[in-house]
């Protein structure tokens, strides 16, 4: 259960109590609780960000870039997801926010719902003239695109294989301004202003390219207050293009398939939600739908666990401001119609055979049979007191070595039950007064202890 790459959720121990909340709420098991403390399983976690969320002691946090991190490039371009325009009470209009961000020392700005713009034209021309399996699966969201790479490899070639708005921003904001000001790419530096922990983790271990074109990700949350401060100075009128009511709406549930002009689409929100329907999609319960979009948070990225508004006041927020953004067809130039070209993924996503067992096909048969058998013997109430979320992963815990019998309370209350019942007995033998009877009493005194100890 080793770390293959860097995770941008991770625990703060010493906040941590062991309620097993997070436990309960994992879509993907990846969490334990041992020794009245959380641990995180990392190949498992898919960094949707679920246990930030609901843990009450704010043990979980996420990893992201400090603002300080634009000082590593000579020039710096924010690319604000949508979902910031949302965040502000009283602000119905991106030009102070986009006026703020540079305030904080940003060169450029390169509003990533201009990129989403740029995707769903690329998308929607994909889809029109190539013959692929449907439903065809969004690649916007990373947790749902780890989801899948675990739970449900069988559909990863129905992932369109484009590259997230997040990234194409990153790319043509990169190629517009070395060409607008005559510098090196590598110059430049595109920061990410984040809702959500997955992308940070998109950017460390890219799903689909080798390399990502982002080179910082920095949370709405760590910049709100600045930037709260910053719009109350006025702006001046903004000398950049702008992006449309068709890329703000990513922001949205639906908004991907309603820019993509889909009409036989399905849009699910909720990593749970997400997780069921896919079991649906695999074992074909779905038919005739032709796109799919999943959004791992409850109102899409305006649930991020990095934003700071209620993700339902946003969303009514964010529907103010579609209504003043540009609602014209947006113009189609060159990078439109190169983008399914230079969008285009340069790598297979490959599955994640975590929950597969290893070993030769004897060896996995007698694995697969060895949990069954302890999942029978086990009281299948997924109470998680054990410290794993169910009785089915407690029992792949224990036939891996990571976890015993004992562990489940039910069973240790039986073993110490027996044990007690036992030592009864012997103490009201007329026959207790052999060395052996004196030593196997010693014994399960010993046994009840250790056993009280795993309680």
């Amino acid at each position: 259960m080793s770390e293959t790459y860097l995770h941008s959720v991770s625990l703060d121990r010493d906040k941590c109590t062991g309620c097993t909340t997070c436990l309960k709420r994992c879509p993907t098991e990846a969490i334990r609780i041992r020794h009245n403390s959380a641990s995180i399983l990392h190949d498992r976690c898919i960094d949707c960000g679920e246990c930030i969320k609901v843990c009450p002691h704010h043990a979980k946090v996420a990893l992201t870039d400090p603002i300080e991190i634009i000082k590593n490039f000579k020039y710096a371009i924010a690319l604000p997801a949508p979902t910031l325009y949302a965040q502000f009470q009283g602000v119905h209009k991106p030009e102070p926010i986009i006026a703020a961000l540079f305030r904080l020392g940003f060169d450029d700005v390169f509003e990533v719902a201009r990129a989403a713009e740029i995707v769903s034209y690329a998308i929607s021309k994909a889809l029109r003239e190539e013959n692929r399996p449907r439903p065809v699966i969004s690649s916007a969201c990373p947790a749902v695109l780890r989801l899948i790479q675990i739970h449900f490899p069988a559909l990863l070639d129905n992932v369109i294989d484009f590259i997230s708005p997040m990234e194409a921003a990153a790319k043509i904001a990169k190629e517009e301004y070395a060409a607008k000001h005559g510098v090196e790419i590598s110059e430049i530096g595109a920061f990410f202003i984040s809702p959500c922990a997955a992308k940070m983790t998109a950017v460390k271990a890219p799903i689909g390219q080798e390399k990502s074109y982002v080179d910082g990700v920095i949370a709405i949350k760590d910049v709100y207050k600045t930037m709260r401060a910053e719009m109350h100075k006025g702006f001046e009128p903004l000398e950049i293009e702008r992006a449309s009511a068709v890329g703000i709406k990513w922001a949205v549930p639906g908004g991907e398939a309603d820019a993509l002009g889909i009409k036989s689409s399905l849009c699910v929100d909720g990593i749970e939600n997400v997780k069921n329907v896919l079991e649906q999609i695999e074992n074909a319960r779905i038919r005739n739908l032709m796109y799919f979009e999943g959004l791992a948070c409850v109102n899409g990225c305006l649930g991020g666990p990095l934003t700071v508004e209620n993700s339902f006041v946003a969303k009514n927020r964010l529907r103010n401001v579609m209504n003043r953004a540009e609602q014209k067809t947006v113009q189609r130039t060159r990078i439109f119609e190169t983008a399914c070209e230079t969008l285009r993924m340069t790598e297979e996503i490959e599955p994640n055979n975590i929950m597969q067992l290893e070993g030769t096909m004897k060896e996995r048969i007698r694995m697969s049979e060895r949990i069954n058998e302890l999942e029978k013997s086990l009281p299948g109430l997924d109470c998680g007191s054990c410290g794993s979320p169910t009785c089915r992963a407690l029992a792949w815990d224990i036939a891996h070595g990571y976890a015993n019998e004992l562990n489940c309370i039910f069973k240790l209350n039986d073993r110490i039950s027996s044990l007690a019942a036992e030592m009864v007995s012997l103490g009201a033998s007329t026959r207790f007064n052999t060395l052996q009877d004196t030593a196997r009493l010693k014994e399960m005194q010993e046994e009840l202890g250790r056993d009280s100890e795993n309680a």
